[in-house]
């Protein structure tokens, strides 16, 4: 039997089989490496890619990271989702992993990888779907932050137009990709998406660094329990073809949520902040809780929740959006949840990195 006739059989299977069949995987994998097969099964043809775009649910209701545009979706939201982050410092990238365990470590399901480059006036990290190829022509770029010359603060960009009303940054550096690879309803370039600043500590006080984070993305009224926050459903790469829109968003909601000046007016945006640790006289350290995710004390540690109507940030461990934590000499955890994606959280706990010892 040839490849056609034998596409033409898979794609004519009765539909309620079919769907039976896939929802029967579905349920089955539902955790990495076995998940792989909802992944093979979506690239069998377009009936069963439809079928399996129809039954696989965002991360924000499975709390799994299926296909590509899961990293920019955003996370469950009764849990924090467990992930890892590999530092290389002789190259100088990073590594995301889904941690497939509650170990501290293991193998991992990669996600993302970023790679540092110094500019002279900033430096870039460059975030990518591939672990080898890191170069912003990549087809697998999906957007990069960037510090200032102090590294006291940070832009997040995303490649691809996150929501209808965004605006393209202007820069020379803008990709020019090849219109065969990508849709021309999602054009790709430099989309400001979030803005991180640590505060400079000129007085050289003790404890943790302090933070923002304003996501001008995600409305601050996301986080109520009947609202949901913008995401994207489809992203644009030749690895995966044109435009794959495996997930599809409440819409109407999406066009309230940006609609007229919200989005231009800060105090109506989501903002992030540290949550404020606490010094421990008999350890004699600054002290936050991670609940067992983050072994070793570290600047770098953080736990970030947003700010209340009043301004003040005073979580309970549930309330944490995103936490950060040194588990060993380049190993760090990296715990996030709803309303931020993974690769919002990737991009926020990279600014951990650079930031400079004015900051600290």
């Amino acid at each position: 039997m040839d490849d056609g006739l034998e596409q033409s059989w898979w794609a004519n299977m009765p539909h309620e089989l079919l769907r039976e069949v896939l929802l029967r995987i579905e349920s089955s994998e539902a955790k990495w490496p076995p998940r792989r097969s909802v992944v093979a099964c979506a690239g069998v043809c377009r009936t069963w890619r439809l079928i399996v775009k129809e039954i696989v649910k965002p991360p924000q209701l499975s709390s799994n990271i299926t296909f590509p545009i899961s990293l920019k979706q955003p996370g469950p939201r009764e849990h924090l989702l467990q992930c890892f982050i590999r530092r290389n410092s002789g190259t100088q990238t990073y590594y995301l992993f889904l941690s497939l365990s509650s170990a501290l470590a293991d193998d991992g399901k990669f996600l993302l990888a970023a790679r540092k480059f110094r500019r002279p006036t900033c430096t870039d990290y460059i975030i990518s779907l591939d672990a080898d190829d890191m170069s912003r022509e990549s087809s697998a770029h999906i957007g990069k932050l960037r510090s200032n010359f102090l590294g006291t603060k940070f832009t997040i960009y995303d490649s691809q137009l996150p929501h209808a009303r965004a605006k393209m940054t202007k820069s020379s550096s803008t990709r020019l990709v090849n219109p065969k690879q990508v849709s021309p309803k999602v054009p790709t370039g430099n989309y400001p998406v979030a803005h991180i600043s640590y505060e400079l500590n000129v007085l050289g006080s003790r404890g943790p660094r302090r933070m923002h984070c304003v996501i001008d993305t995600i409305p601050a009224s996301a986080i109520e329990p009947e609202r949901v926050a913008p995401s994207q459903t489809s992203y644009s790469t030749s690895n995966i073809g044109t435009s794959f829109p495996f997930f599809q968003t409440n819409s109407t909601h999406l066009e309230n949520s940006i609609s007229g000046e919200q989005n231009n007016k800060k105090d109506d945006v989501l903002v992030l902040k540290n949550k404020a640790a606490r010094w421990h006289e008999q350890m004699q350290c600054w002290c936050l809780n991670f609940q067992g995710r983050v072994t070793i004390a570290s600047v770098k540690n953080f736990q970030l929740a947003a700010l209340t109507v009043n301004g003040h940030a005073e979580p309970q461990e549930d309330d944490v959006i995103l936490q950060f934590g040194k588990v060993g000499k380049d190993m760090f955890t990296m715990d996030y949840r709803y309303p931020i994606s993974a690769f919002q959280a990737f991009a926020i706990c990279l600014s951990s990195f650079a930031t400079t010892v004015a900051c600290e």
